[in-house]
């Protein structure tokens, strides 16, 4: 059963819930997701779960009832996850694999992540610095998304952070038949898919889109600032591999995997190939090698 309130009602509610609590602290007691709680239920994009509704009403000791507008069945919560909900579903347009698709895959494996909760919130999230990526996210990322999927992505603001994310079951179903999986990527172990490793048409905008998000270009030292270096992180083991084996493949010489973290492409010629033929997105990886002395 879920509870419809009077337009208004639930987002004061919850706002008088937080501010006896933190976001988090409230998110814990509801035993809900902290960005489905903000986003979803704050915003009153969703209506209330009945236990979530006599949480909040325990919480706040107000007397809520009046404000019910009407109580919707529902099968939410049938089988854990909403197998059988359809979840926050938005219509999102026949994709084919191409090299748009190929680079946000590899956005996602770098700075994002395909989540899903017991209570049935999907969403699609990648993740930035707020002030040096905020260009990057709001002009490349943010339109991908959209033109890519036919659909409007959020812009969501933390303290340090932004974030481009995309509420929506059908979304996470169709990245996962490209290859993405739901959850941490370290655990998962997860790499790049095989039909972008198969096809170096598919390959190169996804090394763009690893190295814009867990890249870097920088110089090799202050002694020699001629001299740049471009850098890859990451904490899966089989990401960090198929990323190295994608740049040989594209005719790189990446130094051997260091500390099972990160790698390197040092070679000056190879810095101005990568810049050439495969080049950067993100304008913070732009701007720092065309403030260097190379350029």
């Amino acid at each position: 059963m879920r509870i419809k309130l009077i337009k208004g009602k639930q987002k004061k509610l919850i706002r008088i819930a937080k501010n006896i609590n933190t976001w988090k602290n409230l998110a814990t007691k509801l035993t809900i997701n902290q960005d489905y709680l903000r986003n979803e239920l704050f915003n009153e994009k969703r209506t209330l779960d009945e236990k979530i509704f006599n949480k909040l009403i325990k919480i706040t000791n107000l007397n809520y009832s009046v404000f019910i507008d009407k109580k919707i069945n529902d099968n939410w919560g049938k089988k854990i996850g909403g197998i059988n909900s359809k979840g926050n579903l938005k219509i999102i347009k026949k994709i084919n694999k191409s090299k748009e698709l190929a680079e946000l895959i590899g956005i996602i494996l770098g700075d994002g992540c395909l989540y899903f909760n017991s209570i049935g919130s999907y969403s699609v999230k990648i993740a930035g610095h707020l002030i040096l990526e905020k260009d990057y996210l709001i002009n490349f990322v943010k339109p991908l998304i959209d033109k890519l999927f036919n659909i409007k992505s959020n812009i969501e603001i933390k303290t340090h952070e932004m974030l481009v994310s995309v509420y929506s079951k059908e979304l996470i179903l169709k990245l996962e038949e490209f290859g993405l999986k739901r959850g941490n990527k370290v655990k998962n172990n997860i790499g790049i898919p095989e039909w972008i490793m198969n096809e170096n048409e598919f390959l190169k905008p996804c090394i763009r889109g690893l190295i814009d998000t867990d890249g870097s270009i920088f110089k090799m030292s202050n002694k020699n600032p001629n001299l740049l270096r471009i850098g890859f992180k990451n904490h899966s083991i089989k990401l960090l591999n198929d990323t190295r084996e994608g740049l040989i493949q594209l005719g790189f010489n990446p130094s051997k995997i260091i500390t099972n973290s990160h790698f390197f492409i040092s070679r000056q010629n190879e810095i101005k190939k990568y810049i050439k033929t495969i080049t950067f997105n993100n304008i913070k990886h732009t701007n720092r090698y065309l403030n260097s002395p190379v350029v």
